[in-house]
């Protein structure tokens, strides 16, 4: 199953939602350089929904990561929201949940940047 990305703006803060799985090959590559644009585009405040998300594996691990390490980079930030059960348990095992502000709803994780 492919990766679709729909971006749009909440209260100054762009969301990216996605649909499918986060895999090694065109998928992570995908969610890589669709990150990338919005950043070059001086969007520095991602929420990711996760809602959709049906599969992780470790290569999305590693895009999010990346993903995360340009946005501070670049002076900005990434929350994840609503993270389904087994990614949510992945964050824990991986202690990434302590890199990453994880919300329960892309409103919550939009109010955060506040």
């Amino acid at each position: 199953m492919e990766l679709y990305t729909v971006a749009k703006e909440v209260d100054g803060v762009t969301v990216l939602s996605l649909a499918g799985r986060v895999t090694l090959g065109e998928e992570s590559s995908h969610l890589r350089s669709t990150i990338k644009d919005l950043l070059g585009q001086g969007k520095k405040r991602l929420v990711l929904d996760l809602s959709k998300a049906t599969y992780i594996d470790s290569a999305g691990l590693g895009t999010l990561v990346a993903a995360y390490t340009s946005a501070r980079n670049e002076g900005g930030d990434i929350r994840l929201a609503s993270v389904t059960g087994r990614f949510n348990e992945l964050l824990n095992i991986t202690k990434l949940v302590t890199i990453f502000g994880v919300h329960d709803t892309v409103e919550d994780a939009v109010r955060s940047f506040n």
